[in-house]
């Protein structure tokens, strides 16, 4: 199967687009202005592009405290995104939820929550309501390995195996929970797809840094789980270029080798697929310009639009609660 130059564009200005605005995220958090912690993304960006591409927007999206690329690959708005952040009225949870609480109904990402492993029996649990209403959705859960130590994540694959539920189980594999390295914390022979298949749920390993892969292959796989409501489980080998937690990088504190850092640097899905679009003439320097001052344009009217919004009333405080 192959992918059509308009599409070849779209994924890498989806890609570029997240990357630019955390970017400014970034930049602007010194200021202190944003008043809750901000988990980064950059460098997974592949994964949420080639996955939520493939999605309708009936389609239903859980995340973790890494959440804004999934939001934004969804469909989400950008103005309301950043308003959260800045804990504005405008925010799509009003302002109370902050950068690990996003929460969109219209564009489909159900919920953001950063207890470790959470959105997974609740994803589990969203598919299984729609079953029960004959409703044809696809949910899709984003987390990272970290999650899969959880006791809940066996518990809901086997759920969702029993009862044939459409999920897709997408596993950000950045090698990292927190400071904490994968050899430290799984046997070195473990591959996570198979734990998966081990009870009944197919699964794939993927490389999380090539977008056009993974678009290809989620756009099978997605079409299965629409055809058989069996769930399915991607693994996608990934990394963050930044700290776990906050816009800076984090070399000093040594937990991950430099080496290291430098190989998946030079493994950015971006750079990577710039120099590819380039070499088949699909880009251009003339196309890349207009790219960057669109979504520069963008960002800086999404930003300001934040800024200007006001904070939310003391009234609401007890609105869109369940006691």
């Amino acid at each position: 199967m192959k992918i059509n130059k308009n599409k070849k564009i779209e994924l890498f200005y989806s890609m570029i687009r997240m990357r630019m605005i955390e970017e400014k995220i970034a930049e602007k958090y010194s200021e202190q202005e944003m008043r809750c912690p901000v988990h980064l993304s950059i460098g997974q960006e592949a994964i949420a592009s080639g996955i939520c591409m493939n999605l309708q927007k009936k389609d239903q999206v859980l995340s973790a405290h890494r959440s804004h690329f999934h939001y934004l690959a969804k469909g989400g708005s950008l103005k309301k995104m950043i308003s959260e952040i800045y804990g504005k009225e405008t925010g799509c949870a009003g302002g109370k939820g902050g950068s690990m609480h996003l929460i969109d109904i219209q564009a489909g990402l159900i919920a953001a929550v950063p207890i470790v492993g959470s959105t997974i029996p609740i994803g589990v649990g969203l598919a299984w309501a729609n079953k029960l209403d004959n409703l044809k959705k696809i949910v899709v859960i984003f987390f990272g390995e970290g999650s899969t130590e959880e006791g809940v994540f066996y518990e809901s694959i086997n759920f969702a195996a029993l009862h044939n539920l459409p999920v897709l189980f997408v596993c950000e594999n950045n090698f990292y929970s927190v400071y904490s390295g994968l050899n430290k914390r799984q046997p070195k022979k473990r591959k996570l797809f198979n734990v998966a298949e081990s009870l009944g749920v197919k699964g794939i390993s993927l490389d999380g840094n090539n977008v056009e892969e993974i678009y290809l292959k989620a756009k099978k796989i997605i079409k299965s789980v629409q055809r058989t409501n069996h769930p399915f489980f991607i693994e996608l080998s990934t990394y963050r270029f930044l700290e776990h937690c906050g816009p800076n990088n984090d070399d000093d504190l040594e937990y991950r080798p430099t080496s290291e850092i430098l190989f998946w640097k030079k493994k950015c899905p971006i750079v990577k697929y710039k120099k590819k679009l380039l070499k088949e003439k699909v880009l251009n320097s003339k196309k890349l310009d207009k790219i960057y001052n669109e979504i520069n344009l963008e960002i800086n009217k999404s930003f300001k639009f934040a800024q200007k919004s006001k904070f939310p009333k003391n009234s609401n405080l007890m609105k869109n609660i369940y006691a």
